[in-house]
């Protein structure tokens, strides 16, 4: 059983207790592992064999092997994190710092460890204790005393704090029994090393707890000396590490050694009785690499154990060098028990380990360092990054710190960046690397430790705690400063309480700081925060004659003493205390009094100063008056660097040496130049050329900022609050950053807001990241606050205009200022490196040899350049093959002589012979190097370099890093000048770019959490019952849910029950874990892997499920959405209705959610108010899969036992859209469309069809069959329900088999146009009336048509003629062919049409006078006359036929134009039309099926006529023929040759294409015919977009004066709007057009088009506003009643005339009373209309006017009776005789027209009569 003891040596001697722990361990280790319970068991009954059981060992650690890879996050090995750290886990850790009570320890992947005192051993504490408790001061051994730096130890995780801040604190322990817990005495064996602590010390050794009970282990002291070579003797409580030299009496007693070098050499065998139950960290293994991963090793060691070795802990040098199968010499660096996870690390300080690991690293102290320039070498997702610092050490980034902790994971992007800025936040004696940020938070925080802070600072800080000694303020997380009592404030407070509560923000200034010790101290006294003098820092800046502020410390009868900053302290005597006589100091001055303070004597040596208060008063009026005597702002000055400061530079006017400040970002206008300057001036050096920009009492500011001195030399800076106007615009700079907005400073002590919003067009979220204090801005004032003094401003480059000193100024001006600092090092140093560097410049060509080549790039050394570093980026070496030795040449891009580096570049492009640029030439340009503000570019094809800036104007910011300039990119740059002596020869460029696409990478996912694994039976009680879950409390308190599918086995469920009912809240219940939820969104989490464990388990409850003996495999959604078929009857549960969107969720499992539309839920409309109360929740309902969604795990199912649109069947469907011209869109079910012609609404047809329809309606439809992708529908009752239908009043023309010549049909008007009326009959089949067939009336504009035929008017028509090859139908609306009345009325007073000889005689006449007037009008006119109708191509408005056909022709009309048409077309030519009217036939009220390109109607047109021709020819004799023919070819030749010339001459021909357009429009800019025929000739090509930028050009093209013009366009828009836009373009359009034009005429325009559309609810909106806004119009009230009678209603526009009466000037109610009498007569009731007449009539009988117009409407509408009734009444009125005489007129054409001889003579009589009757008056 030697084998059972080595590999389980737990337990005493007894074999008996050995075997049973065995059993037990092994149990454990299957249950993780899943191996099958049965087969173990069997195994264990049989095989009781020594080598049996080392078989089964090493299967364990095989399967160890396997759970590692697993739990290692897709075999991805990863460093140790903070939240994997767990109590119990033993590390091996390093001291870093030592203190009274406390360890600072190193663990493992940069955690820290602390080791308090109470956890060194049992026996220390025992000691403590007792030393505590005695009075006697026996010495004790300190921490100090016991640990030293960079000491490894084994130690264990005692405890998990939770720290102040909420973070994790690790405490450790070193106590041997937490160690060594896993050790029993009967395991150890010889050559053990184990970790213990001194117990005791006897005589001849030591007594050491290693922490085994029943075992006594004895160092003697002998082997103790060699250890470090130290004679003095072990205390008790000291860490050692030693190794068991003997074992006896079965582990009783043990001899330990501690010799380091046999230690180091000891590896741990397996003989040694190691296993996964005790192994410790800082034991050495030999392992073999099983795997190489990107991100480290899987090592197999003590023969079957597995670990891993992270990326850090790979030896940096051997990294690329491991390979599978290769022996390496390791050592454990964690053992996590619970899991069995091992850390191996392979690093030589910890391998072969020396007396200590280094705690500091080679290059010193470099902890809160911000470095930049860091190149990004790898990138390991789960765990952080590997950087390289520019002095090529690495170091490591965390994954939390690759980003700000609000913000997205997306490593991608962050590796792509070429170069990042770190702060160090710490350096890891246990990984030997410096831990390090990415965070921009991190990075900008001004002070990071201790070290970071100066005395004399001024810091903001929050108050933490109030003390009696004082108040201690936060100045940030880890830096905290005590405010002594007396610095509280100026004066003493009694009750600081009532000043400083917890949380407050306050500014100190730093008194003094002691880094090591971390001891800071501050002040809060106003007068030294706000002292602008000089700082006495140490003892050499007290120069006599200085004065500074300082603080009264200790007041003696001599003197008192003051102190300044970093203890500088020196002595006031009493002689020297004030101006008067002071007897006693006490009396008169106050400990903690600040005070001016003049250096009188300095003694360096013994650090004494000799101060006087009085000299300080007296110099304090005489200093300032001397400082500003000869400097004015704005005057150019020299001056003399005195001394260097953090912030600037002191120097003094020359020559007068005047005191002043040049701050470090007034030294140039590129704020990198900046601290260039400052590092290349030195004390003493003259600085020329500087201007004062601001003087106040304390101190003279000056500048070099380029452009400000600009502005004050021009004399555009504002000298006083009073010259600044809003608008004004100044060049500032940016003073402070607040969360809010930015301060901008301008010369003179100015200041200006500029508020977040006001800072760039761009949305910025961080201020801090858009400018950087010091930055030159130009801002423009936009608001000023006279009273409190102060201004806002902007900063947005859009609102500025740029000063004349433009970007290639600042250029250049930058460029030499780089040239400046490079000559003043150069010079200082007196290098002749220095002077080779700054002789070279950007292009220069060099011959270097290649030194290393890098996946980074390439280094190269140069004879003449020994000791520079010269470099090239892997993109300036792309395509050229380098080898070490190589001589290669090489151009020069950008030399940085601080660094001594030169980058190069040897692509061959850029070393190729320079080509000679042309000034105002555009090139291409390609950056090649950047250089903070500087870029380098070349010129591509050229082999030129230049420079340009990186930011195009001053006040441009970058907020992300796609947005700024990078090498490789490509640029689009124009040359100013070829060669500029400025630029050292270099071209001088302008340059600008598109912007770049964003990315967007997937940040990886997080890895699983600890709970239940896939499998798992567990048991727990019912916590709440759920329709569709229930929830459970399991009994290790974690949560599980069981969804409603999970109850019930499939058989117990049936439709319409409700599964989760039939369980009780409080029940015990067993069930099996299927997957998990996440703790956030709580998603169903699909098995990942039988080892995965989820905290929120999801359980089944159904019995079949939990027999463990059935083989349970669990199925992805994946594969559950793929056993669905469309069409396939499924079981589902009601989980959630959406009230928003109306549709059902149901499931079908935990991971399938199914979504059911309304139209998929009910069948009948009675339902769709509240389809909810159909379905409950939890409720089992039967639905068919509709479709299945793989991308977004869903399913569509219905509910209604239908999963398909069938042909003939019926559906409910829902209305989205009601189009006038094509009828109703519906919405079918799954996800179906469809349309509803007007005639397929009723059976019987109405008018005004679709008005009993709104938007989201629910209609029941009839499916007649699809066509290009849409349903056509039918609401006929004869379809929907055909037993219960009336007889079909208009029935369904399915073809134009269904029609007959000479059959009287109803239709809807379609449209109206120039070629006829055009009806649709049915869906599919649209005939056309001619306008010869229209009316009987002569019509010149079909407008007039339009206006009383809108679309969907219902007339009945008479079939004329049907043409079924072309499927043409000929329709005619005459009375005399429909017997109803005519579509035009007769108050038009229209011509009748000519018909037979009379036209025959019109038209000859006609003919003659034109063609004898001119010829080419003839020429013009025939084009117009020959636009002939055609046959457009079907869309989804009109599947079908459209029937078109062209007016009839006398055979004389080939020769001359018809003289309708010529009547037609005149008016066109010279009246601007109000609504869109083309000679191309197209009408806007028209849809776009029937429009059709010009050229194809041309054609269509000719051959119409050429087949006429013959038809018409063909019985003449041949003479006449061949006469006609040669007249024919003349006249053709003719005709070419004046279309063409009329074609480029004659704007008033429709040109056929866009530049042909373009041509007319240049020539008449403000005709709006012209532009609105442009618009049309778009919209032949539906071209709706193309047709509405037109009119936004004609809106800009048509000058201002030309109204009418505009108004057209703008009409013209409304119109495009209402028929192809949506409700909110026609609104905005309209909003404009009110903005632009008359708002009257533009009110009434979109009135009549929501009219003639059917809207009628928008037009009585409209018309409501109108006569609200225009109540003064009386055109308006008319309009209105006009309106308002057309729609029926009679009763509104009575109402309508009371409230214009009311509102009109009493002169006009006449008028109006009359008007709406007449539209009574036309559109309303006739009785009532004569009824107003008789009213007015009665009040103004002299009105004759009045009496016209109602003779002519009672002769139109009335009886004949009624008339001659009226006829009396008017011959009998008292006005003039003229008057009387007209009335009798027509009194006799009247009864001549419609009366007989009898009453002819009759009024004749009558006249007589009057006649007589005035002449006996006369007479009289």
């Amino acid at each position: 059983m030697s084998s059972v003891e080595k590999d389980f040596p737990r337990g005493g001697t007894a074999k008996k207790s050995t075997e049973s722990k065995v059993v037990v361990h092994r149990t454990e280790v299957d249950n993780l592992f899943q191996i099958n319970e049965q087969t173990v068991a069997k195994k264990r009954k049989g095989e009781v064999k020594d080598d049996g059981k080392k078989l089964k060992k090493q299967k364990t650690g095989k399967e160890k092997d396997n759970a590692l890879t697993l739990n290692a996050s897709v075999k991805c090995v990863e460093i140790l994190h903070l939240k994997n750290v767990k109590e119990g886990m033993l590390m091996l850790g390093c001291v870093k710092e030592i203190m009274d009570f406390e360890v600072t320890v190193s663990l493992p992947c940069g955690l820290p460890g602390f080791l308090s005192i109470r956890n060194i051993s049992d026996s220390y504490t025992k000691l403590l204790s007792e030393q505590l408790d005695s009075a006697d001061t026996e010495e004790i051994c300190s921490l100090p005393h016991l640990f030293y730096p960079g000491m490894v130890f084994r130690c264990v995780v005692a405890k998990l704090d939770i720290a102040k801040g909420g973070s994790l604190s690790i405490q450790l322990s070193i106590n041997p029994k937490l160690v060594n817990k896993a050790l029993t005495s009967g395991s150890l064996k010889a050559g053990m090393v184990l970790s213990g602590c001194v117990e005791s010390v006897e005589d001849h050794g030591y007594i050491i707890d290693i922490g085994v009970n029943g075992t006594k282990a004895f160092l003697p002291k002998k082997s103790v000396k060699d250890k470090h070579n130290n004679p003095e003797e072990l205390k008790v409580g000291q860490y050692v590490t030693c190794q068991v030299e003997e074992v006896k009496n079965d582990g009783r007693v043990v001899r330990l050694s501690v010799s380091p070098s046999t230690i180091a050499q000891t590896c741990a065998e397996s003989q040694h009785g190691w296993n996964l139950t005790n192994l410790l960290p800082g034991l050495m293994v030999k392992a073999t690499i099983k795997k190489v991963t990107k991100h480290g090793l899987i090592l197999d060691f003590l023969s079957s154990f597995s670990g891993h070795v992270d990326f850090l802990h790979m030896e940096p040098d051997q990294a690329s060098s491991y390979t599978e199968g290769d022996e390496v010499q390791a050592c454990v660096l964690y053992v996590e028990p619970s899991t069995r996870l091992v850390g191996l690390t392979l690093r030589s300080y910890l391998v072969q380990p020396a007396a200590r690991v280094n705690t500091s690293p080679p290059g010193g102290d470099r902890i809160g360092e911000v470095v930049k320039g860091c190149k990004m070498t790898a990138m390991h997702q789960m765990s952080g990054a590997m950087l390289q610092l520019p002095d090529k050490t690495l170091a490591f980034v965390h994954r939390n710190h690759l980003k700000e902790s609000q913000e997205p994971t997306n490593n991608n992007r962050v590796l792509a960046m070429p170069d990042h800025t770190c702060r160090i936040l710490d350096f890891s004696p246990m990984d030997q690397i410096h831990f390090v940020s990415l965070r921009k938070s991190m990075i900008e925080k001004p002070f990071f430790r201790y070290h970071d802070l100066q005395a004399g600072q001024v810091v903001e800080g929050t108050v933490s705690v109030l003390l009696s000694h004082g108040m201690v303020v936060h100045v940030s997380d880890h830096i905290k400063g005590l405010v002594p009592r007396t610095h509280l404030s100026d004066i003493i407070l009694k009750n600081p309480e009532k000043k400083y509560i917890e949380g407050m923000k306050v500014k100190c200034r730093v008194l003094s700081v002691d880094a090591e010790n971390k001891k800071l101290y501050l002040t809060r006294k106003k007068a030294m925060i706000e002292s602008t003098l000089p700082l006495f820092l140490s003892y050499s800046d007290a120069r006599p004659g200085r004065v500074s502020h300082g603080y009264i410390v200790c007041i003696k009868n001599f003197g008192c003493i003051v102190r300044f900053y970093n203890n500088v302290k020196g002595l006031v005597p009493v002689s020297e205390l004030s101006s008067e006589p002071v007897f006693n100091p006490e009396e008169v001055f106050y400990v903690g009094q600040v005070l001016k303070t003049k250096v009188l004597q300095c003694h360096l040596e013994k650090a004494k100063l000799l101060l006087s208060f009085k000299a300080a008063m007296e110099g304090a009026t005489e200093e300032p008056a001397k400082a500003l005597i000869d400097c004015e702002v704005g005057k150019i000055l020299d001056a003399k660097v005195l001394k260097k400061t953090a912030n600037g530079l002191e120097v003094a006017i020359l020559p007068d040496e005047v005191c002043a400040i040049l701050p470090t970002m007034h030294l140039s206008d590129h704020i990198s130049n900046c601290p260039l300057l400052w590092e290349g001036l030195q004390e003493g050096d003259i600085i020329s050329n500087i201007v004062c920009f601001n003087k106040n009492k304390q101190n003279v500011s000056l500048t070099k900022k380029p452009t400000v001195k600009w502005t004050l030399e021009e004399g555009l800076a504002a000298k006083d609050f009073s010259d600044i106007t809003v608008g004004m615009q100044l060049i500032g700079w940016i003073k402070s950053i607040m969360s809010y907005g930015v301060f901008v400073e301008f010369p003179y002590g100015l200041f200006g807001l500029a508020p977040i919003s006001a800072m760039s067009e761009k949305f910025i979220r961080d201020t801090t990241t858009a400018f950087q204090v010091g930055q030159t801005v130009i801002a423009k004032v936009t608001n000023l606050d006279e009273e409190k003094r102060r201004f806002l401003v902007t900063l947005k480059i859009s609102e500025l205009i740029s000063p004349e000193e433009g970007t290639q100024t600042r250029l250049i001006k930058g460029l030499q200022e780089r040239k400046a600092v490079t000559e003043m090092l150069a010079t200082r140093d007196n290098s002749d490196l220095y002077q080779q560097l700054a002789a070279l410049s950007v292009g220069q060509k060099l011959k270097l040899t290649v030194d290393t080549v890098m996946d980074s790039g390439a280094t190269f050394k140069s004879d003449d350049l020994v000791g520079a570093s010269i470099t090239a980026t892997k993109h300036q070496v792309m395509g050229v093959n380098l080898t070490s030795g190589q001589k290669v040449s090489a151009v020069v891009l950008h030399v940085d002589i601080p660094s001594s580096h030169v980058h190069v570049s040897i692509l061959s492009k850029l070393l190729g012979k320079k080509k000679s640029l042309t000034e105002g030439a555009r090139y291409k340009a390609i950056v090649q190097h950047i250089d903070k503000d500087f870029a380098v570019i070349s010129l591509d094809g050229t082999a030129q370099l230049t420079m340009i800036q990186t930011a195009s104007h001053l006040n441009e910011i970058i907020l992300s890093e796609s947005e700024k300039l990078k090498a490789g990119m490509c640029l689009t740059v124009d040359v100013i000048e070829s060669k500029c002596e400025l630029l050292q020869g270099l071209p001088l460029v302008s340059w600008h770019r598109t912007a770049p696409k964003r990315q967007r990478v997937l940040s990886e996912s997080q890895s699983g959490s600890k709970g239940h694994c896939f499998g798992e039976v567990v048991r727990g009680t019912v916590r709440s019952v759920k329709p569709t879950l229930i929830q459970v409390t399991l009994e290790d308190g974690s949560t599980g849910n069981v969804h409603v599918s999970e109850v019930l086995e499939d058989e117990n469920v049936y439709f319409g029950s409700f599964p989760t009912s039939t369980v009780k809240v409080g029940t015990v219940v067993t069930a099996r874990v299927i997957g998990g939820r996440e703790t956030t969104s709580h998603r169903f989490l699909p098995f990942s892997h039988p080892k995965f464990k989820y905290t929120i388990s999801e359980l089944t409850l159904i019995p079949s499920k939990l027999d463990k003996s059935v083989e349970f495999k669990p199925v992805t959604a994946k594969e559950k959405l793929s056993s669905y078929k469309v069409g396939d009857e499924i079981r589902c549960f009601v989980s959630k209705y959406h009230p928003d969107r109306k549709s059902l969720d149901v499931t079908t499992d935990p991971s399938i959610t199914g979504t059911v539309e309304l139209l998929g839920m009910i069948t009948e409309l009675k339902d769709a108010s509240h389809p909810e109360k159909l379905y409950k929740l939890g409720q089992v309902v039967r639905a068919k899969v509709v479709e299945v969604k793989f991308r977004s795990q869903r399913l569509v199912l219905s509910l209604t036992g239908v999963h398909a649109l069938e042909k003939g069947s019926i559906s409910l469907g829902m209305v989205t859209n009601i189009l006038p011209h094509v009828g109703l869109l519906v919405k079918l079910p799954f996800g179906g469309m469809g349309n509803v012609a007007v005639t397929d609404l009723a059976d019987a047809y109405g008018p005004n069809p679709l008005n009993s329809y709104s938007k989201d309606q629910l209609i029941r439809c009839f499916l007649l069959g699809i066509e290009n992708g849409k349903w056509q529908l039918s609401l006929r009752p004869s379809r929907l329900n055909p037993e219960k239908a009336k007889p079909v009043k208009d029935p369904e023309v399915l073809s134009l088999e269904d029609l007959k010549a000479g059959q009287l049909i109803r239709g809807y008007v379609k449209s109206v146009g120039e070629q006829g009326t055009f009806i649709r009959l049915s869906r599919s089949i649209t005939g056309r009336a001619q306008l010869q067939h229209t009316s009987k009336y002569f019509i010149t504009k079909y407008k007039v048509l339009s206006k009383y035929l809108p679309p969907n008017t219902l007339l009945t028509t008479k079939i004329l003629r049907i043409n079924k090859e072309k499927e043409l139908v000929d329709l005619s609306l005459l009375p005399v062919d429909t017997g109803k009345p005519d579509v035009l009325p007769e108050s038009l007073r229209l011509p009748l049409r000519l018909t037979g000889t009379e036209k025959e005689i019109h038209d000859s006449k006609k003919r003659k006078r034109i063609l004898s007037e001119n010829q080419q009008k003839e020429t013009e006119q025939f084009p117009k006359k020959e636009k002939k109708t055609k046959k457009a191509k079907t869309d989804d408005s009109d599947s079908g036929v459209e029937v078109y056909f062209r007016e009839e022709e006398d055979k004389e009309d080939e020769d001359a134009p018809n003289p309708d048409s010529a009547k037609q077309m005149k008016p066109n030519s010279s009246v601007a039309p109000s609504r869109l009217e083309v000679a191309s036939g197209f009408s806007w009220d028209v849809g776009l099926s029937s429009l059709k390109p010009v050229s194809a109607a041309k054609e269509e047109e000719e051959e119409e006529d050429s087949s006429d021709g013959e038809e018409q020819e063909g019985s003449s004799k041949p003479q006449k023929k061949s006469r006609h023919e040669l007249e024919q070819e003349k006249k053709a030749a003719e005709k070419a040759l004046v279309q063409r010339e009329s074609e480029l001459m004659d704007p008033n021909l429709r040109p056929q294409d866009t530049a042909a357009f373009e041509r007319l429009l240049l020539a008449s800019p403000n005709s709006s015919l012209l532009w609105l025929q442009y618009m049309a000739h778009h919209l032949q090509a539906t071209q709706i977009e193309q047709a509405r930028t037109v009119a936004e050009r004609a809106l800009k093209t048509i000058s201002f004066r030309e109204e009418q013009e505009k108004l057209n366009v703008w009409v013209a828009l409304l119109n495009l709007e209402n028929m192809y836009g949506t409700e909110e373009s026609l609104k905005k359009v309209f909003e404009r057009a009110l903005q632009f034009c008359e708002p009257m005429p533009v009110y009434q325009q979109l009135a009549d088009i929501y009219a003639k559309s059917d809207k009628t609810k928008e037009a009585d909106g409209l018309y409501k506003t109108m006569v609200k806004r225009f109540r003064q119009n009386k055109a308006v009230w008319l309009s209105y009643g006009t309106f308002l009678l057309q729609q029926g209603q009679s009763d509104a526009a009575s109402a309508l005339l009371q409230r214009a009466v009311k509102s009109l000037p009493s002169k006009e109610s006449v008028d109006v009373i009359a008007k709406f009498a007449q539209l009574e007569f036309r559109y309303g009731d006739a009785e009532k209309g004569r009824t107003m007449f008789d009213k007015v009539l009665t009040s103004y009988p002299k009105r004759t006017d009045l009496w016209s117009v109602f003779i002519d409407l009672m002769i139109k509408y009335g009886s004949q009776k009624e008339v001659r009734v009226l006829f009396d009444r008017v011959i009998h009125l008292s006005v003039s005789v003229k008057k009387i005489k007209f009335f009798f007129k027509r009194y006799l054409e009247f009864e001549k027209k419609h009366g007989t001889p009898q009453s002819i003579q009759a009024v004749k009589d009558k006249a007589v009569e009057f006649v007589e009757a005035k002449g006996t008056e006369a007479a009289s």
